[in-house]
């Protein structure tokens, strides 16, 4: 019954609508309503301010809404190990936040994952890096994909999987395509389509650049990499890019990824873990994995570029 009310409150703290908060726990409003006050009850404390509408937990309710995550957690964990040790594998689905730039090696790691568990599901988020430590600190998800040492998160374990850099990308008839290296000045006089400043890629380009003694000025700027690499495809545009959408590129005759030099950089990309204890049978799993294609050199080609 307990692990019951606090789904229901937690719920409630998300969605901060008692409403939206019992259709997602499919009951009617009462029947969450009088969860919550019983769990109330039970712990003697008030945990929400309550007036014709949800307003707000109280600061009690605060410390609940963290235990009951981790408790909740917990006891997913425990399912999921028990029906995996019953059918004979790991089961249940593994959350994986990914940040934008490290998206086209994500599926290295998920397919090492699936070859060991063929039975788990992999639900793959694309986020940014303070998503990512939002989601680790709130039992979203239950491991990340992000830099490692620019912008570093807080109270995680890392694994370094391989190390980022940039190339210059261009259409087949550019000035740039058939040169063995593009300087970062070079690059920033050239027509730019580039991630937006509120993306950590972006500030990394733009922290290189300074270094370079040149500021970079896209014409055009997206959220999205998805955005960047459309309008690479038409038009005069030219990016740049982490070396790891050569994959993406792949046989795409008209295009041209150059290496970027004139400061050369690198940025390490890993694997993230919440930094407790016990682990969960999916995070046990995704650590492993993760050591295991760093001692299989899965990653080899990608630190080499």
């Amino acid at each position: 019954m307990l692990i019951r009310h606090l789904k229901f409150f937690v719920t409630l703290a998300e969605e901060q609508h008692f409403g939206r908060a019992a259709e997602r726990c499919n009951v009617t409003q009462p029947t969450l309503s009088h969860a919550i006050r019983k769990l109330e009850d039970e712990l003697n404390l008030g945990l929400i301010v309550r007036g014709h509408r949800f307003l707000a937990l109280t600061p009690e309710g605060e410390r609940v809404l963290h235990w009951g995550r981790q408790i909740l957690a917990d006891y997913d964990s425990l399912h999921d190990d028990l029906n995996g040790r019953d059918r004979g594998g790991l089961t249940g689905r593994l959350r994986l936040g990914v940040i934008p730039a490290a998206m086209p090696a994500a599926s290295l790691l998920t397919e090492a994952f699936v070859a060991r568990h063929p039975l788990a599901e992999i639900e793959l988020r694309s986020m940014s890096s303070r998503a990512i430590q939002k989601g680790l600190d709130n039992f979203e998800i239950d491991g990340g994909v992000t830099y490692l040492d620019n912008e570093p998160l807080q109270h995680v374990r890392c694994f370094p999987l391989y190390s980022e850099h940039y190339v210059f990308a261009c259409r087949s008839g550019d000035d740039f395509a058939g040169r063995a290296g593009v300087t970062w000045s070079e690059a920033a006089a050239r027509p730019l389509c580039l991630l937006s400043g509120d993306m950590q890629n972006r500030r990394i380009l733009d922290a290189i650049a300074g270094r370079a003694g040149v500021r970079l000025a896209p014409k055009v700027a997206t959220n999205s990499f998805l955005g960047v690499l459309a309008h690479l495809r038409r038009g005069p545009w030219c990016a740049i890019l982490p070396h790891t959408f050569g994959l993406v590129f792949a046989g795409v005759e008209d295009l041209r990824l150059v290496p970027l030099t004139d400061p050369g950089h690198a940025q390490e990309i890993g694997l993230v873990l919440a930094d407790r204890m016990p682990q969960s049978p999916m995070v046990r799993a995704l650590q492993d994995c993760a050591l295991r294609a760093a001692a299989e050199r899965v990653f080899s080609a990608m630190r080499a570029g």
